[in-house]
């Protein structure tokens, strides 16, 4: 490997969220002194991400299978949906064990300064998803959990999606205690997020 491989290694390494240059290089040293443990099984790993992983048709979710493991559970409450912005926060939602109701995921939160615009996010999928399942007895969706950031943008997105389901049968509730004003739901503690949907309210 020459040094310019390492310098682009570094370079791909550090735009990795939480990485800086420094992190980056600290890293690339770490797999290059491991290069036949560390780097292969990570490598391997890599690899069978990027070829068997797929996005979920309904929900957005990832999986080895186009439609996700929470959308094929039958055992899932069918009449309610939590919407969230990234995949990160169904997951930091799906560990306390504590919500039992399926998912919609949007893809990122609305911003004008990063330039995401409703039409870049799955808001229409949303959408089309709460109407068809009015036709449905089993499976209707009778309430719409908004679980946002406590930050601008997922404040904006949040009033966004309940502007535009409102005029659908549907409850529209969103977090409440416990999620501090700036703050990711990703980074909060089991009992933090437990919490803010237990004492979900309307609005």
């Amino acid at each position: 490997m020459s040094v310019g491989e390492i310098e682009k290694l570094v370079n791909c390494i550090s735009r990795l969220p939480g990485m800086g240059f420094r992190s980056a290089m600290r890293t690339v040293v770490h797999l290059l002194k491991r290069k036949h443990t560390v780097m292969n099984h990570l490598i391997k790993s890599l690899t069978d991400v990027f070829e068997n992983v797929k996005e979920c048709g309904i929900c957005g979710n990832i999986d080895v299978k186009s439609t996700c493991f929470i959308c094929l559970d039958k055992k899932r409450d069918f009449s309610t949906l939590c919407v969230v912005s990234d995949i990160s926060d169904l997951w930091a939602i799906e560990r306390t064990g504590f919500y039992r109701g399926r998912y919609h995921v949007l893809g990122g939160k609305l911003s004008a300064i990063d330039g995401v615009r409703p039409e870049d996010l799955n808001i229409t999928r949303l959408y089309r998803r709460v109407c068809e399942s009015e036709d449905s007895d089993d499976e209707a969706i009778r309430e719409v959990i908004i679980a946002m950031s406590a930050d601008l943008d997922g404040q904006t997105t949040m009033f966004f999606v309940k502007d535009k389901l409102k005029e659908l049968s549907v409850k529209i509730t969103t977090l409440s205690h416990g999620v501090p004003i700036g703050s990711d739901l990703e980074g909060l503690d089991d009992g933090t997020l437990i919490a803010a949907f237990k004492h979900r309210h309307s609005f």
